[in-house]
């Protein structure tokens, strides 16, 4: 099978992925395999082809919004059918037991294994996903929108949630890419004000076409203090001017799986009056589901703009230079 592999960080400009022909994976006990359709580009693939995550597995297939159709089924599966279409998300697999599994935290399982990361991911014909953790895709949506919604998607609902904004609240978003442009259309759809940052102006055109009620530059100050504030955009600096802009008992989530420094923050200024800062790691299975029966329900309309399997490295240049409008779709079509 095609697939762009990973064999060696490096900076993105250095093309470090490579087309390969790969075996054809065969699934084990409770597997299906996935002859995939297509997998969208996030900002995390980017993370994991630096060297900005850790490396964990060398040779690896990144990807993890991937879409497809069930061809084959590992002994012991009984909840999907060959021909069944769904989904794979970051969350690949958990250990079931431990004291997170166990009270709903199975994103903090200390054995979780993510797509792309432990396990070859989307960025080939074929991939492996245990039945547990195969999303099926709702009708409404083609292959291409539904990408974005499984980690885009979902991240961006669990932040949401992480931000504890209530419907009718003013709610700020930092960074407008494609979880931001998904987030935008819950938290609207909820009928908060929605106050978009972000660094270029393509985005900020986006954030305004989606209802935004107020749209600035990355680190302009929102014309009224919010409620609740997502931050999307990895940039440390940004978290302190995000923190002065909550009313007081606001919350800020931070999104990302990856973050440059957070500068020294200032009790008074930035903390005080019951202020609160979260983060998000990863989500669990019920997110997820959760994410794909509210999209549908609104429903979520998904920017997308497709490139073909073999430009994933021009893909996620294009990604980092922020030149992405809402989300990225890699294509299996040859």
């Amino acid at each position: 099978m095609r697939a762009m592999l990973l064999e060696t960080d490096g900076a993105i400009t250095s093309n470090p992925l490579k087309m390969r022909d790969l075996p054809v994976p065969q699934p084990g006990p409770g597997q299906v395999r996935v002859k995939v359709h297509v997998c969208g580009v996030c900002r995390t693939d980017l993370h994991v082809v630096e060297g900005e995550l850790p490396p964990v597995t060398r040779p690896i297939v990144p990807g993890h919004e991937t879409v497809g159709i069930v061809d084959q089924l590992g002994s012991g599966v009984t909840q999907l059918r060959e021909g069944d279409r769904v989904g794979i998300a970051w969350l690949q697999s958990t250990c079931q037991t431990c004291r997170f599994c166990q009270s709903g935290q199975e994103n903090l399982c200390e054995d979780a294994m993510f797509t792309g990361y432990h396990v070859n991911g989307g960025y080939a014909e074929y991939a492996l996903v245990s039945e547990r953790f195969a999303y099926p895709i709702p009708d409404l949506f083609s292959d291409q929108e539904a990408a974005p919604l499984l980690c885009a998607g979902i991240i961006g609902y669990r932040a949401l949630r992480r931000s504890q904004v209530r419907p009718g609240q003013r709610l700020g978003l930092y960074g407008f890419g494609a979880s931001a442009h998904i987030t935008i259309q819950i938290a609207l759809h909820w009928g908060c004000e929605v106050y978009v940052c972000s660094l270029r102006e393509e985005h900020r055109h986006l954030a305004r076409e989606l209802g935004a009620a107020w749209v600035g530059e990355a680190s302009d100050m929102p014309p009224e203090t919010l409620h609740s504030a997502i931050m999307f955009a990895p940039a440390g600096e940004l978290v302190p001017p995000a923190l002065r802009a909550l009313e007081k008992g606001g919350t800020l989530a931070l999104a990302g799986i990856y973050m440059t420094p957070i500068p020294s923050l200032d009790y008074t200024l930035d903390l005080f009056h019951e202020r609160t800062l979260q983060s998000v790691t990863a989500n669990t299975r019920q997110d997820g589901l959760d994410l794909l029966k509210e999209a549908a329900a609104i429903p979520i309309r998904t920017h997308t703009t497709v490139f073909p399997l073999e430009q994933a490295n021009t893909t996620l240049q294009e990604l980092k230079a922020g030149r992405i409008q809402g989300a990225a779709v890699l294509s299996m079509a040859p």
